[in-house]
């Protein structure tokens, strides 16, 4: 008895690309990149090379140095990270005055009238060493001191927290009144390879 030969029947594969490129359509659209986030700061404008920078005194600049081994050093003491805000708070507010802080100049601030504005720099150094840990923490910390000082003065101002601000008036005068001073150095390898 002969076997009957039947056909083996063939898939239709011919829209199996074009479901391939909607799939990936659908997961390049649907799908969350990763973005790099990083730390907020304004640059300040390029300096013109034919001035002459501005004389800054000692009593203005709080100096934080970082080396390669985490280990702070605040104004030529040691320093701590715990204490960091604090410390960096009371330099930038100088609440009493004190001559071994730093000085005010009077501003007239829309909303706030005549403010005194403080003269005071952090300048940031880190080590090439130093890890990026400590350096995020560092930073932290600086950005907290200043969110509370504009926190303190909208409050006493407008009654409510810097961040619950929504009139740009009122966020620019906190602005202006509490700048972000802190200059960071170029990491060098401070304390040796």
């Amino acid at each position: 008895m002969a076997r009957k030969y039947r056909p083996i029947p063939e898939v239709n594969a011919s829209s199996t690309a074009d479901i391939a490129f909607l799939l990936l359509c659908f997961f390049l659209m649907a799908s969350n990149m990763d973005t790099d986030t990083g730390i907020f700061r304004k640059l300040p404008p390029p300096i013109d090379p034919t001035q002459k920078p501005p004389e800054i005194k000692e009593r203005n600049v709080f100096t934080i140095l970082v080396n390669k081994n985490d280990k702070l050093l605040v104004s030529g003491q040691p320093g701590d990270i715990t204490k960091l805000k604090d410390e960096a708070k009371e330099f930038l507010s100088n609440p009493n005055n004190l001559p071994n802080l730093p000085e005010k100049r009077m501003e007239i601030i829309p909303l706030l009238g005549e403010f005194a504005v403080s003269k005071g720099v952090i300048s940031l150094k880190n080590d090439r060493g130093t890890s990026y840990d400590m350096y995020i923490k560092v930073q932290n910390e600086l950005t907290r001191a200043i969110n509370e000082l504009r926190d303190e003065l909208s409050r006493q101002q407008f009654g409510m927290k810097f961040t619950s601000l929504k009139d740009t008036a009122y966020i620019n005068a906190i602005q202006k009144a509490i700048p972000v001073s802190i200059s960071e150095a170029e990491p060098e390898n401070v304390g040796g390879q």
